[in-house]
């Protein structure tokens, strides 16, 4: 690693988009860098780039994360690297059409790369990091996990189970060092649209955020120790009622007599 690193960072999805842009700003940050995205052409512009600039140590890693074995052999690096200190579980991609119209094959696609291939880089991550004694894992979510009946139903279930994994995890990590942060974009103008053949221009325009401000506003958040953080939303009332009705509910979920409104009559 280069001199007075903080320690290597992985960016998952990085050839593009968010993920380029948190590894130009952790590069900034003091962090080495190893970039993973499919394109090895982008990927290798990327870490050019960063490294002409910053001065960092940039590698990468070509992986199609869809792949289980591709996923395995980075998770097996970032659990064996006794420099990492960082994970952004960026990469992720939306279903072309609904549940009802897409192929099989591309269901099974967006489950591996946004669900199954994070799952297993965060476990990665933290027992590296639980080894290391600190550190911090971020993922990539979108306010569509609090509005899964506003856009296709399976792209807002998977970002539905990575906020619930990112704050679960968190309460695991509670007592430790490692921080967890999970992000929650808006409409932000990425190539994500264009791939899943949907026209971000769509939106009205005071919808949709620029990359830059997104990854930028993210970091205010994790650098005020927030494990959610959600760019566009003003008001930080809103979620916190959110989550106190939330809270005021669990204890009520589990009895052992049914519910009097669900219970048979004669």
């Amino acid at each position: 690693m280069s001199a007075e690193s903080k320690g290597l960072a992985v960016v998952t999805g990085a050839s593009t988009g968010i993920g380029a842009v948190y590894a130009d700003r952790l590069a900034r940050r003091g962090y080495d860098l190893l970039l993973v995205a499919r394109s090895a052409d982008r990927l290798s512009a990327v870490a050019e780039r960063l490294h002409a600039d910053t001065g960092r140590s940039v590698k990468t890693f070509v992986a199609d994360l869809a792949d289980a074995a591709q996923v395995r052999k980075l998770a097996e690096l970032i659990e064996a690297d006794k420099d990492f200190a960082l994970l952004v579980n960026n990469a992720g991609i939306a279903l072309a059409g609904t549940l009802a119209t897409a192929e099989v094959e591309e269901v099974e696609r967006i489950i591996a790369v946004n669900i199954s291939a994070p799952t297993v880089l965060a476990r990665a991550a933290t027992r590296a990091l639980q080894k290391r004694g600190s550190g911090a894992i971020i993922s990539i979510a979108s306010v569509l996990a609090l509005a899964p009946d506003r856009f296709e139903s399976v792209y807002s279930a998977t970002k539905s189970y990575i906020l619930s994994l990112s704050m679960g995890l968190a309460h695991d990590l509670q007592e430790t060092d490692v921080r967890v942060q999970v992000v929650l974009p808006g409409a932000t103008r990425t190539e994500i649209w264009e791939r899943s053949g949907r026209d971000v221009n769509a939106f009205p325009p005071d919808w949709v955020m620029e990359v830059d401000h997104l990854v930028d506003a993210a970091f205010v958040g994790f650098d005020a120790g927030e494990t959610v953080t959600i760019p566009p939303l003003a008001e930080e009332d809103d979620w916190n009622s959110m989550q106190a009705a939330r809270q005021a509910m669990i204890p009520k979920l589990s009895r052992r007599e049914v519910a009097s409104r669900y219970r048979v009559t004669a």
